[in-house]
């Protein structure tokens, strides 16, 4: 068994819902090494996320903003933590409904996604920063 790990920083991206199978792929080559394995994905930030969820079509992440800020709203006074603005208590509140980190099998040198699933990073806040994430492949060699 062996264990590797990085971690990345990706540049800032707009608020919502933003693919980043591909960029997550390309920053850890040895997953195509692997027979099998598990890739742990996890954001070091509170006010952004991480998921898993159809890959195709952009209206499902339209809609999932869409969703969580209704769900979430930030026109409200009922939250005190709004110190760096209207999204900051909010953003803490959607990361931690749809979480900081992601387990996806690896097997024969891929990700085992669905045929449908991306992985996405869920930028919560208004204006972003740079996000980092840190990898960690664990797994058999081919």
């Amino acid at each position: 068994m062996e264990i590797i790990q990085k971690e990345i920083t990706l540049s800032p991206k707009p608020r919502g819902f933003n693919l980043i199978t591909s960029t997550i792929i390309s920053s850890i080559p040895e997953i195509k090494e692997m027979s099998s394995g598990t890739l742990n994905i996890f954001i070091k930030h509170t006010s952004a996320s991480l998921t898993l969820n159809e890959n195709a079509d952009p209206d499902v992440r339209e809609d999932l903003e869409t969703y969580f800020n209704f769900a979430v709203p930030e026109d409200t006074d009922m939250f005190m933590h709004t110190a760096e603005g209207t999204d900051d208590m909010t953003s803490h509140i959607k990361s931690t409904i749809i979480g900081n980190s992601l387990n996806i099998p690896v097997t024969n040198g891929k990700l085992n996604l669905g045929i449908w699933q991306g992985i996405y990073l869920c930028e919560h806040r208004n204006y972003s920063s740079s996000r980092n994430l840190v990898l960690t492949l664990t797994g058999k060699r081919k």
